[in-house]
């Protein structure tokens, strides 16, 4: 019953008994049809090489159950990464220095780069692969490359609040970066110098200024300026 129940549907594992979630049968049937069955397994089954590969074959999660020893097994991780980049978090540390493995997880989800080892935060490749869908993750980044202008503005095309706080100061003062930033994202704006939140053609590019009759609303909370004052 356990076994066919199993087969249809990974998550029956966690109703079977404990010597049935020992069995490695049930298991490697359970784990092909939803990996993260593998954490109900008993701990004998979850250090077994080829259960662990057929569950991270099928959902990167698993990678987090698996034993200690095979979360530094290379092409495990490699595989888990490429389903689920963030399982990177659950590789061992000698893993996350490896150049391959943190790549493909980055193409897969550039969250991954807050798990790589620090001397890969500092790779152009990697980096630029994370934060071309997730913006904010330039947190991440070493500062030599906060400092990198392509980086930045490929990250600010993406999420251009959070990434132009974490560009370096020089940058963050920087009009082509400024305007890349509050084009995308008015709000940003908040975040430019003080000494250039007034300027007219930024605050053109940020279009924060609704019409209201002949004056149009102020910026920020404070109201500190008004359209004549900035726009005229």
């Amino acid at each position: 019953v356990v076994l066919a129940a199993c087969k249809g549907d990974g998550r029956a594992l966690e109703y079977a008994a404990p010597e049935l979630q020992a069995d490695r049968e049930i298991v490697l049937l359970a784990v092909s049809t939803w990996g993260v069955a593998l954490m109900h397994a008993s701990p004998d089954i979850r250090s077994d090489r080829e259960v662990v590969l057929a569950a991270c074959k099928g959902d990167g999660r698993a990678l987090e159950y698996a034993a200690p020893e095979l979360q530094a097994d290379r092409e495990i991780v490699l595989l888990a990464v490429s389903t689920w980049g963030t399982a990177l978090m659950h590789a061992s540390p000698n893993i996350r220095s490896d150049r391959e493995v943190v790549l493909a997880a980055c193409k897969d989800d550039g969250r991954a780069l807050e798990y790589a080892a620090p001397e890969l935060t500092s790779d152009h490749e990697i980096v630029i692969t994370a934060v071309t869908r997730y913006g904010y993750m330039l947190e991440y980044a070493a500062p030599a490359l906060k400092s990198d202008r392509d980086i930045v503005l490929t990250a600010i095309r993406s999420d251009a609040r959070d990434a132009y706080k974490s560009a370096a100061p020089e940058l963050r003062a920087d009009r082509e970066i400024i305007l890349a930033a509050v084009t995308k994202d008015k709000y940003a704006l908040e975040d430019v110098p003080p000494e250039l939140q007034s300027d007219s053609e930024i605050v053109r590019a940020a279009d924060y200024y609704e019409p209201v009759g002949r004056m149009q609303l102020e910026f920020g909370r404070d109201r500190r300026y008004s359209s004549w004052e900035v726009l005229c």
